[in-house]
């Protein structure tokens, strides 16, 4: 696991190769504190820059950037290739390659790129990257990312110099980035507590979405430089729909276990301590009963527990890792403990980010640290099995609220809208008017309904969630939902949150679930073994209680959450407040003050719980503060 940066002066060829790259290399180190390389060539003006957390090969052999046996190529690389040692072997099979200097992946990745080209190579590849791969023959510049968008790459021009890496840190590092806040990318974070790829919080900066590559050109400008899929999720999820899985329900959880201990064991390759996170629930508990299955030795596993009642599955995770028999560290934090991270929060995510879960994800990444420099998790299990509660009860809504008239629905809501309702019927007044499903899907899992109301100069960006041309064809309500949070929640939300939690420890993640072998035969699966008798997760569920105890498992659902209400309306009152003043937003000109202030009185009244919506704000306030540091 890695971090990279790098430029392309097409225009303008910069003299100051070195201290450039080394300042891009430094603003990325937690992501790779064991080394730092750069490479560049004058004559074309481009470099590389790269921060190298080692895992496998920790030899000099794994220095990057890495160059091609046949000097042909150059490669900053992020990420693993769980199945290279297998990438090996058919290249020595067909006489391609015969000697190698170490046993990184990287080395294996550039000689397939060497042998197969790009696009061969990204197919034949199982695992998680970012990439920069200069030719140094045709002078075109790839970028690439993995399938589903567990590793981060953001590129984009400044000045007619095109900046690329793993975070917004090392774009800012290069003296060219000249870019602007995105005010309707500002208003997509009041939406969705993220900013979804393939926007950025500055304009003309992007990220590059999952599954997608794109190959820059001498000349190339953003209108020429075009991302293409290498991978598509939408073709996955309607080929796996026309092609269901017909075997029994006892054959279905024998395929998926064994897709998923194959992953599993792939990913379990590593030159460094190695264990996982386990927090008790049925997608961690089943990655590390694959995992203890397939160890000669108790697996490390780890857990953080919330002495807040209503807010602590340590518990949980402790029966499981002793049925397990894993060798388990549990850490219980105090307020003092999550309250200490928020500071921090603006640098260890490099653009605005709302999901509150940050700050436990970051704490049980900062345990695991101390111990491990590898951890599974569990994460995927959800949208790939059916198991946030909306896809249970959404439809049941859907069904009730469509049986009232269209006009009947949006009067209720104009007459209720200034009305004090309790919460949850002002969560169904949000929905009423939806003209069809997925609009109420996009409602409900909307924090701001009209967030452009909020920003100022703020205009409506498409996203997946809101754009029917990026829709997969499914056969149910239930699916379509999976699908599109996939696409956006999963990729924007949960794995960033991860990526850069983990990362700012120097401690790498990796997601069996995700490997993409699990996530085509997952859409092989029928609607009823992914949701049966209004539950979730059916048939991993199966493949767990082959492991595990049933009744060690079966509880409520519990999300990996802090009690962000009542701290907003106590120790974080003044932070907040000094975020939110009326006088502070009016002078920062980003949003209109009124409705934030109307939000945070309601909120601190009690009247309404306003902490997610205003949580999107504060996360903004406290980066823009940062950036003036």
């Amino acid at each position: 696991m890695c971090g990279f940066g790098g430029f392309w002066a097409i225009a303008g060829l910069s003299n100051d190769f070195d201290n450039t790259l080394r300042k891009i290399a430094t603003t990325i180190a937690e992501r790779g504190p064991d080394d730092l390389g750069a490479w560049h060539d004058a004559q074309i003006g481009i470099g590389l820059a790269h921060t190298r957390l080692s895992i496998v090969d920790l030899s000099p052999a794994g220095h990057q950037p890495m160059h091609s046996a046949c000097d042909r190529y150059v490669i900053s690389f992020n990420g693993e290739i769980y199945n290279h040692l297998a990438l090996r072997q058919q290249l020595e099979g067909a006489h391609q390659r015969s000697e190698w200097l170490g046993h990184s992946d990287t080395e294996t990745l550039l000689a397939c790129f060497a042998a197969w080209g790009v696009e061969k190579t990204l197919n034949a590849a199982v695992g998680m990257f970012a990439l920069a791969l200069w030719d140094k023959h045709d002078h075109v510049l790839t970028l690439a990312r993995d399938r589903l968008g567990e590793k981060p790459l953001y590129w984009g021009w400044c000045n007619q110099t095109l900046l690329f890496g793993s975070e917004l840190k090392a774009l800012k590092a290069h003296r060219a980035f000249d870019a602007e806040v995105d005010r309707n990318a500002l208003a997509l974070l009041l939406r969705y507590n993220a900013i979804p790829a393939p926007y950025s919080i500055y304009r003309g900066i992007q990220k590059l979405p999952a599954g997608h590559m794109v190959q820059i050109c001498r000349g190339d400008g953003p209108a020429e430089a075009l991302p293409q899929a290498y991978w598509a999720l939408n073709e996955v999820v309607e080929s796996g729909l026309e092609n269901p899985f017909l075997g029994s329900d006892t054959e279905a959880v024998t395929a998926l276990e064994h897709r998923i201990a194959q992953s599993v064991a792939g990913q379990m390759l590593a030159d460094v301590p190695l264990g996982a996170f386990l927090s008790g629930g049925v997608d961690s508990s089943t990655v590390v009963a694959l995992m203890q299955q397939q160890s000669s030795k108790p697996v490390r596993t780890f857990a953080i527990g919330f002495n807040e009642p209503g807010y602590n599955e340590a518990q949980y995770a402790k029966e499981v890792a002793e049925h397990l028999d894993t060798e388990h560290t549990e850490l219980y934090v105090g307020t003092e403990d999550a309250l200490a991270v928020i500071p921090d929060l603006p640098s260890i995510y490099c653009e605005p980010f709302a999901d509150s879960s940050q700050i436990p994800t970051y704490l049980v990444s900062k345990m695991a640290k101390q111990q491990v420099t590898v951890a599974l998790s569990g994460d995927g299990g959800d949208e790939l099995f059916g198991g946030y509660n909306p896809y249970q009860f959404a439809p049941k809504v859907w069904r009730a609220i469509r049986r009232l008239p269209l006009s009947l629905r949006k009067l209720a809501v104009a007459v209720l809208a200034d009305v004090p309702v309790p919460d949850k019927l002002h969560k169904l007044l949000r929905v009423l008017p939806s003209e069809n499903r997925e609009a109420f899907y996009n409602a409900l899992m909307s924090h701001w309904q009209q967030p452009e109301e909020a920003v100022i100069g703020a205009e409506s960006l498409p996203s997946i969630m809101n754009s029917p041309s990026h829709w997969p064809k499914t056969d149910s309500f239930e699916h379509w939902m999976m699908a599109v949070d996939a696409k956006q929640y999963m990729s924007d939300d949960i794995l960033v949150k991860v990526d850069r939690a983990a990362m700012s420890n120097s401690l790498e993640t990796r997601v069996p679930l995700l490997d993409h072998r699990v996530v085509e035969f997952a859409w092989q699966l029928p609607i009823h073994q992914k949701i049966r008798n209004g539950t979730g997760k059916w048939a991993l569920r199966e493949v767990l209680y082959r492991h595990v105890p049933r009744e060690m498992i079966e509880r409520p659902k519990k999300g990996f959450s802090i009690p962000l209400s009542q701290w907003l309306r106590g120790p974080l009152r003044d932070w907040a407040e000094a975020l939110l003043e009326e006088t502070r937003l009016r002078r920062e000109g980003y949003f209109h003050a009124a409705p934030i202030r109307k939000l945070w009185s309601e909120h601190q009244s009690g009247r309404r719980d306003n902490a997610l919506k205003l949580w999107s704000v504060l996360m903004f306030q406290a980066w823009l503060e940062h950036q003036h540091d």
